[in-house]
């Protein structure tokens, strides 16, 4: 039987019991979870385990009860439902130990839907935009079904697997799922600011997902020989790569090269990284690695929050005990920026939420809550209203340094609590 097959006559392998591993966010095979899809209601037992889904996600809804049990890697807006009212698990881990999972068997991928780029003439195919823990469980996985896609772009790095290794490949060209950037907020214009301030020429940069990133992106015009060293990026790098202010010609590890785990972005971004050698794409347990992240001196990383109370602790993750997120590479670049050699930790927020009813800076986190970056990781945080830096400070130095970026709205509460809590006048 050939190993080229119908998307449909790929998912008939998947039986009752499986352990199934699907591909990161953009980079998951739209065409074989379709047909995936389909089959669910006759399936038993079987379980998926995948980092932020973004397509339909037929695992994660209630039409899967008694098929399919989804296991959320990263909690995403595709099956928060499915976690919070319980028909879907959450496993935490640091993302650069995600790959460990699939080779220690902690967790068994019996099949592995991946999605590649155009197979070269030697027989090799890029994973495209969806390295991370992708490569490392296609590689452990008994089963692997590739949807060759051609509208995925063809990344360099150690990113390639061969023909050879694919159990099923289906070649289908479906749309690659896009991310559109968003607009910032007047405050995150200011936030993107302040960080800006941080940022030297030269420096190599870590940034998440969504406007606030942007934010920051679009305020360093002016700066010179940036590099990037991060879990993804998106747009906004780009845009500042046509520009030139990113180069990565002042990097020590890894000069010449932007470094990713992954990537979202619109179809213009995906043209951009299509055989980009500028591009190099790695698994996340080389590019989330904290001893290799420090390895890049002046590594400024940043990344947001969901609150931050007065000692200093940072939940990311969880309001209350509700999961909305996971801690996905935080840590990981917390930790490898603060042992970088004139690099900065920088956690930045909005100082408020629901419409400034809701300050972010808490005397103590809510009831619940998981504290993502402890207060003993956390370097410098930046709200719309100034910079905190808590590197050095005592309890009492980091609370009052906090109280001044907090939203004036709430200020005065937080500053009785301080009284409180110190035994003396503000």
């Amino acid at each position: 039987m050939s190993k080229y097959v119908t998307a449909e006559e790929a998912v008939k392998v998947i039986k009752d019991g499986d352990s199934v591993v699907i591909g990161l966010g953009c980079g998951e095979p739209s065409a074989v979870i379709r047909e995936f899809g389909k089959r669910i209601p006759e399936l038993k037992n079987v379980v998926t385990s995948q980092m932020l889904p973004l397509g339909t996600s037929p695992y994660s809804q209630p039409e899967a009860i008694g098929h399919v049990r989804h296991n959320s890697l990263y909690v995403g807006g595709k099956d928060r439902k499915a976690v919070a009212e319980g028909y879907a698990d959450y496993t935490p881990r640091f993302f650069s130990r995600m790959p460990a999972l699939f080779t220690d068997g902690s967790i068994n991928a019996d099949v592995a839907l991946i999605e590649v780029s155009r197979v070269d003439q030697h027989g090799y195919a890029s994973l495209g935009i969806s390295v991370d823990y992708t490569m490392t469980a296609a590689k452990n996985a008994k089963i692997v079904i590739a949807q060759v896609n051609n509208n995925l772009p063809r990344t360099h790095g150690n990113c390639f697997m061969h023909v050879d290794e694919f159990d099923y490949i289906v070649e289908e060209d479906t749309p690659i799922l896009e991310l559109p950037k968003a607009a910032p907020t007047p405050e995150e214009v200011q936030i993107g600011k302040y960080c800006a301030s941080m940022i030297k020429d030269g420096d190599t940069l870590q940034l998440g997902i969504g406007s606030l990133p942007d934010a920051v992106l679009d305020q360093l015009h002016d700066k010179k020989d940036l590099g990037i060293h991060s879990e993804m990026f998106s747009d906004g790098v780009m845009q500042l790569v046509k520009m030139g202010v990113i180069n990565n010609s002042k990097k020590n590890l890894n000069p010449g090269k932007m470094i990713a785990t992954f990537l979202m972005g619109t179809r213009e971004f995906y043209d951009f990284v299509d055989d980009n050698p500028s591009v190099m794409m790695a698994p996340v347990d080389y590019t989330n690695d904290p001893y290799v992240i420090a390895q890049n001196d002046n590594l400024i990383s940043i990344n947001s929050c969901v609150q931050v109370d007065l000692t200093g602790q940072v939940a990311s993750e969880t309001i209350g005990p509700l999961q909305i997120s996971s801690v996905g590479g935080q840590l990981d670049f917390v930790r490898g920026a603060n042992m970088s050699k004139g690099g900065i930790s920088i956690i930045a927020m909005p100082s408020t939420t629901k419409n400034n009813t809701i300050s972010k800076i808490v005397p103590f986190l809510d009831l619940g809550s998981v504290v993502t970056t402890g207060r003993n990781d956390v370097a410098v945080i930046v709200t719309e209203y100034g910079i905190a830096d808590l590197r050095g400070k005592s309890i009492r130095e980091r609370s009052r340094a906090l109280i001044e970026i907090a939203h004036p709205n709430f200020r005065e509460e937080l500053e009785a609590e301080w009284e409180k809590r110190y035994g003396m006048k503000w």
